[in-house]
């Protein structure tokens, strides 16, 4: 069976996939981005579903295997619920005593009303020789509750409902392998029909993805099956999900099939700093992003949840720690020979397919404020145009051009700093 710190690394990257959007920069619940959350792995009841949305209330996952006897396939499913979080007021007037309010504020610190998560997972393990004989049926029952919390002049109120759902698993033969099929549906009977989105994501299993085991057998890559089963490989349908290979780089005895699109083995870089829930951003730049907000905006994104309160609070210390190693940052890149870091002058040549804007600053001097490669390798240079009015806006903000090092020429005599 897997061993625990391939087991540790899978989390990792499933914890990645579980929080992927939970809350968005800049982290406040007025922020409009942060009204329409929950964008991955979203089953939603089959009645909301029915409305025409286009939310679907199943993910289905294929993938081949190679088995011998006795094998056993260990299903792991995670994903969030919805808890409604309501902060009320005491009042006289009110039937309960107590009166829903947009905020309630406790010396320094703010309530705020919010939905946030509660992780749910469920695990079985099944013998692949009964999923060949028969297809099983396994029930996912999530309790509901409310829970009250009494704080000066009011109260927190968390609120979340019931969740039904069903793992629905057979196997079938092919020659020299197996196909697993895994089904994961939500079977809530409530009517959701007339309900709103937000409304609907608390009666929805949210984020939801599979981990997928196999003890005395492998799994077959579908990115990059051998040559003898990509016809088979192809055969596989996977619907709002994909499953990949997990684990380190040769391992082949886990699979996790993510509502996002992922390559096999897909790892969390070590040089990250911790968890900003936006895989549409680098660390350095949300971190410079979240060093502007002011006092109000840090208090209300702290009053928001309480994993983006630990994001400000990290972002806060990070000018004590050294920020070199931050993902996607590099110290220095060779430009014609000379090696270009932050601070460094070079001159602007753009490309002429590029942004239209960039004409204006052709043969421009321009200070790199930073060097930061993509996820595909590329390097790019952040820089402010010398002599721009907007420069010391541009520095406060974190706002910058970008340019690749093909666009750039090192300034005269120029060295790193």
């Amino acid at each position: 069976m897997t061993d625990p710190a391939a087991l540790d690394q899978v989390k990792a990257v499933a914890d990645a996939v579980l929080y992927e959007g939970y809350v968005l920069y800049p982290y406040r619940a007025s922020a409009q981005k942060n009204h329409v959350r929950w964008q991955f792995g979203v089953l939603v009841p089959p009645s909301y579903a029915a409305t025409g949305t286009g939310e679907h209330s199943a993910c289905r996952t294929e993938c081949l295997a190679e088995v011998g006897p006795d094998a056993e396939l260990h299903i792991r499913l995670r994903f969030l619920q919805a808890q409604r979080r309501t902060v009320e007021v005491e009042r006289e007037d009110a039937p309960s005593g107590f009166r829903e309010v947009d905020a309630l504020i406790i010396g320094e610190d703010e309530l705020l009303p919010w939905d946030e998560a509660v992780e749910c997972e469920q695990d079985v393990t099944l013998p692949v020789g009964r999923l060949l004989d028969s297809d099983q049926y396994l029930p996912v029952i999530v309790r509901g509750g409310e829970l009250t919390t009494a704080v000066d002049g009011g109260r927190v109120v968390r609120r979340k409902n019931p969740l039904t759902a069903e793992l629905r698993c057979r196997a079938e033969r092919l020659p020299g392998l197996v196909r697993l099929h895994v089904t994961v549906a939500n079977t809530d009977t409530v009517d959701c029909s007339r309900h709103t989105r937000d409304e609907a994501l608390r009666h929805s299993l949210i984020a939801a993805h599979t981990v997928l085991s196999l003890r005395n057998g492998r799994f077959l890559s579908l990115l990059d099956p051998p040559e003898w089963a990509r016809e088979y490989a192809k055969g596989c349908v996977n619907e709002h999900t994909w499953p990949v290979l997990v684990g380190p780089v040769g391992s082949d005895d886990v699979m996790l099939s993510s509502p996002i699109i992922l390559y096999d083995h897909p790892k969390v870089d070590p040089s990250s700093h911790g968890d900003f829930f936006d895989a549409c951003e680098i660390d350095e730049m949300l971190t410079l992003r979240t060093l502007t907000l002011t006092d109000a905006e840090k208090r209300e994104a702290r009053a928001t949840d309480e994993r983006a309160r630990r994001i400000v609070d990290r972002v806060e210390d990070l000018p004590h720690q050294p920020r070199e190693s931050m993902h996607g940052r590099v110290r220095v890149v060779r430009v014609a020979g000379t090696e270009i870091g932050t601070g460094s002058k070079v001159v602007l040549r753009p490309h002429q397919d590029g942004d239209a804007q960039d004409m204006f600053v052709d043969g421009r001097v321009a200070t790199v404020r930073s060097v930061l490669e993509d996820v595909d390798g590329t390097c790019f240079l952040a820089v402010t145009v010398d002599g721009d009015p907007a420069e010391e806006w541009q520095l406060a903000q974190g706002r910058f051009r970008y340019f690749t090092t093909a666009e750039v020429e090192p300034y005269p005599g120029e060295v790193v700093p």
